[in-house]
């Protein structure tokens, strides 16, 4: 009886835990769609931005849509303020590895003349370190995913993250 008990509880749906799925997904989609840039910022408007990850999230979608408007002063402004909200998540959490995974990615991919990645190999450091502690799945694939890819992360480091996930 406890057993179905459990097996139920832990397919009960979590709101929280659904609307975060949905807006790593948003994010994952948002350098390529601005309607999906524009999605993320609706629901980190509407969802639960006292909580760091969400606020990040928040962050990283003013400065995808930096990425979609044509205006330079408007795409200044997005991707501004997506800083400002980015380094006031750190902040609060400055050891989540989800928020340094948000801001290196955005890091890694800001032109240069932003001056936009001091913190590069600070949050590669802890990301390459932590990625396989991580317990979310979905969290764990994303960020590793993305360090495989990234220019920023080299042969050898690639390699060592391959060896630590086996």
């Amino acid at each position: 009886m406890m057993k179905i008990l459990l097996i139920f509880l832990l397919l009960l749906p979590f709101p929280q835990n659904e609307e975060l799925f949905e807006i790593r997904n948003l994010y994952q989609m948002a350098a390529e769609e601005e309607s999906a840039a524009k999605k993320l910022l609706k629901m980190t408007d509407e969802g639960s931005v006292e909580q760091p990850v969400f606020f990040g999230y928040k962050g990283a979608g003013h400065m995808m849509m930096a990425k979609h408007v044509i205006n330079p002063i408007s795409k200044m402004s997005h991707f501004n303020k997506g800083k400002k909200i980015f380094t006031a998540a750190i902040e609060k959490a400055p050891s989540n590895l989800e928020l340094r995974f948000l801001r290196f990615a955005v890091q890694s991919e800001a032109p240069g003349f932003l001056g936009y990645k001091e913190n590069i190999e600070e949050d590669k450091a802890l990301l390459l370190k932590g990625v396989w502690n991580i317990k979310d799945g979905q969290l764990q694939k994303m960020i590793a995913d993305y360090l495989m890819s990234s220019e920023e992360v080299s042969a050898i480091e690639k390699a060592g993250l391959r060896e630590k996930n086996h």
